[in-house]
C-alpha cells in the first residue's frame, strides 16, 4: 500500500537522527554513571551524608529518566517498522490510521527529546524565579499581570512543576502590581529563560466605559535558583533591608508581623523580596540568596553582549520593547517578535500554552538567533 510504503520512507528518515540523539544524550556515559551511583547506594554508610546522598539520589533518577525516555523513543521507533511489516503481509488498510496515530507521537516525542539536548548551558537545570511587574497602565496593566501569572502557573501545573509564591503585591481594583514567584522542576530555568522581558497585550479593556482597543505592558525577569553557597561578597553599607507585614494568604501569625523582608542593592538597583516563609530570618535568608544569586550571574559575565544571555537584555517596560505581543481584539494572535513564532489561540497560550514560543527559542538561540521561518 502506498501509504504505509511512504510512512516507511518517512520512518526510516528518523534512523540516523535517532542515533545522533543517543550521542548528543550522552546516553553511554549515563549508564555507566547510574551504574556507578547504584553500586554508592548499596554501601552501608550512604545516607551518612544526608545532604550528599540526597544529591546524589536525585541525580541517578535524573539520568535514569533520561535513558528510560531514549528507550521508549526507540522502542516505539521500531515498534511501527514491525506494525508496517505487519499491515503490508496482511493488506490490511485499516491498521494505517493506527500507525498513523503512533507515528505523529513518535515525532512529538522526538522533537521534545530533542530540545531538552539544548538545555547545556550551566544553570539550565536549577529551579526558575521569575519576577512579573506591571507597566504604565493602572489597573489594565495590573489585570495583564495577573493573567501572565496565571499562564505561568498553568504551564507549569501540566509540566508536572510546582510553584511557590515568595512575594506578590495586589493592584489597587484588580490584578496584581508585580510577584516573584520559584518554579520547581527539572530544566525549568532552562526553559524559562526565554520568558524574561516585556509582554505587551492588546485587547478591548474591560475597564473602560467606552469599550476601546487598549495596550498594557508587563515585564519578565527570569533567574536560575541556584542552591549552593555562593561565594559573593555583599558589603554592608551596598544594602538596604525593609521589613514590612506579609500579604495576601497566610496564617494570622504571618499577617500580623513584619516578616517580610526586602533588599535594595544600591550598587545595581536590584531589589528582591520574600514574604511566603513563617519567619523574618527565614525570608531574610531566601531574599539574600535571590540577591546573591542575581550578582553571581552579573559577576560571572565581564561584558553586557554576554549579560544578556543571562539575565535578559535590559528593557523599558512600555511601547516598542516587547519581546511578544498578544492580540485578543480584533482578532486572536500571539506572536515573539524574536523568533518570529506565532499562534493563532491566544486563549490557549494564556492558559498556559507556550512550549511553542520556548521551543521556538531553543531552536533559534541555537541556530544563532536565525528566525524560524529563515530556516
Amino acid at each position: 500500500m502506498l501509504e504505509l510504503d511512504n510512512l516507511k520512507i518517512e520512518l526510516e528518515g528518523y534512523r540516523k537522527p535517532l542515533g545522533d540523539l543517543y550521542r548528543s544524550l550522552d546516553l553511554e556515559n549515563k549508564e555507566n554513571r547510574i551504574d556507578e551511583l547504584n553500586h554508592l547506594m548499596e554501601e552501608p554508610d550512604f545516607w551518612a551524608d544526608p545532604e550528599k546522598s540526597t544529591r546524589q539520589s536525585k541525580e541517578l533518577g535524573s539520568l535514569k529518566e533520561d535513558v528510560t525516555t531514549y528507550q521508549k523513543l526507540d522502542s516505539r521507533f521500531e515498534d511501527m517498522f514491525s506494525l508496517i511489516e505487519m499491515a503490508n503481509e496482511e493488506n490490511d488498510a485499516s491498521m494505517v490510521p493506527e500507525i498513523q496515530e503512533e507515528f505523529r507521537i513518535f515525532k512529538e516525542d522526538y522533537e521534545r527529546i530533542r530540545l531538552k539536548t539544548l538545555l547545556s548551558e550551566e544553570y539550565d537545570k536549577s529551579n526558575a524565579i521569575l519576577r512579573l511587574n506591571a507597566g504604565a497602565g493602572g489597573t489594565e496593566s495590573c489585570d495583564w499581570c495577573g493573567m501572565l501569572f496565571r499562564m505561568y502557573s498553568r504551564w507549569a501545573e501540566r509540566h508536572g512543576f510546582t510553584i511557590e509564591v515568595l512575594d506578590s503585591l495586589d493592584g489597587d481594583e484588580a490584578g496584581i502590581k508585580s510577584a516573584t514567584f520559584q518554579i520547581n522542576g527539572e530544566n525549568a530555568y532552562g526553559y524559562l529563560k526565554s520568558e524574561k522581558g516585556v509582554h505587551r497585550l492588546v485587547r478591548i479593556s474591560p475597564f473602560n466605559a467606552q469599550g476601546k482597543r487598549q495596550t498594557s505592558f508587563v515585564s519578565l525577569d527570569v533567574m536560575p535558583d541556584i542552591e549552593e553557597d555562593l561565594d559573593v561578597e555583599i558589603k554592608p553599607d551596598d544594602i538596604r533591608i525593609d521589613t514590612y507585614r506579609s500579604s495576601g494568604a497566610g496564617g494570622q501569625h504571618i499577617n500580623k508581623t513584619s516578616s517580610a523582608i526586602r533588599i535594595t542593592h544600591f550598587p545595581t538597583g536590584i531589589v528582591v523580596t520574600c514574604q511566603n516563609e513563617r519567619s523574618q530570618f527565614q525570608n531574610k535568608d531566601k531574599a539574600m540568596q535571590m540577591l546573591k544569586a542575581k550578582l553571581f550571574m552579573l559577576a560571572k559575565e565581564n561584558n553586557a553582549e554576554k549579560l544578556s544571555e543571562i539575565r535578559g537584555e535590559v528593557k523599558d517596560n512600555a511601547w516598542g520593547s516587547q519581546i511578544r505581543s498578544y492580540f485578543l481584539q480584533p482578532y486572536q494572535l500571539v506572536k515573539d517578535l524574536r523568533t518570529g513564532v506565532e499562534v493563532a489561540q491566544a486563549d490557549s497560550v494564556l492558559d498556559g500554552n507556550i512550549d511553542p514560543f520556548i521551543n521556538g527559542y531553543l531552536v533559534w538561540k541555537a541556530n544563532g538567533g536565525k528566525p524560524i521561518e529563515d530556516e
